[in-house]
């Protein structure tokens, strides 16, 4: 399949399975223990996938209690009105947000996909500058939890130093989020994707795992959107990261036995990414039931879900409810308005 305009649409829908995937999860994200998950969720226990939840409180894993943030001055400002819940226990990580909603990560990322598109290219600048502007007004998101890149960016920038040089070496597979938004504004097809993705993601993540993550996942989108078999390309561009061996021996077991088991279900991509190639493998063709697995392992399931939604999307239809709960659905549909349920021409 080579068809431009079939292969953005693909890669418009892997954007959207990614959203997908992060909204399913964002009521139990970081959930570590999975009796107090199906305890507190029990919808997640029916064989049926359920639809979107809202969060409920309080987050029986939640350890917000632990974390701490304070702004050097205005400029890293960026808990505001939530500061007064870190440090608290039970805090829900995403209290306020509503069934469908979408994760901060993943809201930027649609506020990167409407810049590349209105722009139709890519400036890190104009980036950082949208990236700032949203972080420091007040009300762009009402997420509770802002993830340590962010927090360590703005220490820099309210330091003193220029947006350009705020990142740091993060090794969380949060820096994955953006890359199906730039597969999907940009297109597949665009000459200069994988540089693009390394540029953008390497603002804020600076890690070499996690860059030659983004890497590999560009690669895939590109390839699966192109019509390659999704368990093929999973095995081939990530054969540094898994193997066939390995997922004969996986596949005998449960999702929650391999991502909470054999593979850590947390946010280090040592771990988080073999553990999303894993699930996307697994449940090739059917993106709900991958999204919701991905969802039921716990741990950082948000942020796993923007390579397993985007590889299930781009590969198998995205299912209309589960558009049609989408928060960001308004927006999704004005940026890329050729949606279609099903990924065939």
């Amino acid at each position: 399949m080579n068809d431009p305009d079939v292969m953005k649409r693909l890669a418009a829908n892997a954007f959207r399975g990614a959203l997908v995937a992060d909204a399913l999860a964002m009521p139990v994200h970081w959930y570590y223990d999975q009796r107090a998950l199906l305890r507190d969720y029990p919808e997640f226990a029916a064989a049926e996938p359920p639809g979107y939840l809202p969060p409920r409180s309080p987050h029986a894993d939640s350890i917000l209690w632990r974390s701490s943030y304070v702004p050097l001055n205005e400029k890293g400002d960026i808990l505001r009105e939530q500061a007064q819940y870190w440090g608290k226990r039970g805090i829900h990580y995403h209290q306020f947000l509503a069934a469908g909603e979408n994760t901060l990560n993943d809201r930027l990322a649609l506020e990167l996909a409407a810049l590349v598109c209105r722009d139709r290219d890519y400036d890190p600048e104009a980036w950082l500058d949208r990236y700032v502007t949203f972080m420091l007004t007040p009300g762009m998101h009402r997420d509770t939890y802002v993830e340590e890149y962010h927090r360590h960016f703005f220490t820099n920038l309210a330091s003193g130093r220029k947006p350009i040089n705020c990142g740091v070496r993060d090794v969380h597979i949060g820096g994955l989020a953006p890359v199906p938004a730039l597969v999907a504004a940009l297109g597949p097809r665009h000459p200069d994707l994988r540089r693009i993705v390394r540029v953008h993601v390497g603002l804020t993540h600076k890690d070499a795992e996690v860059l030659e993550a983004a890497d590999i996942l560009a690669r895939m989108l590109v390839r699966v959107c192109g019509g390659d078999n999704l368990r093929e390309t999973i095995l081939d561009e990530g054969r540094d990261w898994i193997s066939a061996a390995k997922l004969a021996r996986w596949e005998r077991e449960p999702d929650h036995v391999v991502v909470g088991g054999l593979l850590s279900s947390a946010c280090y991509i040592p771990d988080a990414f073999p553990a999303a190639l894993f699930l996307a493998w697994r449940h090739a063709g059917d993106l709900a039931a991958g999204a919701t697995a991905n969802a039921r392992v716990g741990g950082d399931n948000c942020h796993r879900g923007a390579v397993v939604g985007s590889l299930l999307g781009a590969a198998a239809p995205v299912p209309r409810r589960l558009i049609e709960g989408l928060a960001a659905r308004g927006r999704l549909d004005q940026l890329f308005p050729s949606e279609s349920e099903s990924p065939s021409p």
